[in-house]
């Protein structure tokens, strides 16, 4: 009875002793994850606001307003990134979040938009990229279902960039 009750008091010290190394590790993960995301500049298209000069921080990587046209290929609207179960990545597995960011394909088998620069996110470390699906799984979730994507030729219902090659001639001022 006695050395039961030592290996369980032993056990018990030693479970609560690790939570919070695993706490710690995962703040660290997060912190991580939220330095890689400034730095690439997630929030230029992915936060409302951010390309008519009033970046809505209240929804911080909630899907932008503002779109990018891609001549032959439509019209791409940054996506809401937050864990929102709706409108966001909320339903999406860790390792669906990491798979997106590195081979540009989401979970239900559709490529993600050309203007999406997975291809430099591919070379991310494995840790990295779990810092990152760590760091936007902790985000406040925003609901927002922005609109799009727009086919070419579609009518469109967002402010748009238009990305045209080079020696292309720019559109008309709208009448």
């Amino acid at each position: 009875m006695f050395r039961v009750s030592i290996r369980l008091a032993f056990l018990t010290a030693l479970a609560a002793d690790l939570s919070p190394l695993t706490a710690v590790a995962d703040d660290a993960q997060v912190e991580r994850g939220k330095y890689l995301v400034t730095m690439s500049g997630c929030n230029d298209c992915h936060t409302p606001g951010y390309f008519l000069g009033k970046p809505d921080m209240s929804r911080f990587l909630g899907g932008s307003d503002v779109g990018f046209e891609i001549p032959g290929l439509g019209v791409f609207v940054g996506p809401n990134i937050t864990p929102d179960e709706e409108t966001g990545i909320g339903s999406w597995k860790a390792e669906e979040i990491v798979a997106a960011l590195q081979t540009g394909v989401r979970p239900d088998g559709r490529r993600l938009a050309p203007i999406m620069p997975w291809h430099a996110f591919a070379h991310l470390t494995e840790n990295d990229a779990m810092a990152i699906r760590a760091f936007l799984q902790s985000l406040k979730p925003v609901k927002n279902k922005v609109p799009g994507p727009f086919a070419p030729g579609e009518k469109v219902s967002s402010f748009m960039l238009r990305i045209m090659p080079p020696g292309e001639t720019a559109a008309g001022v709208p009448k």
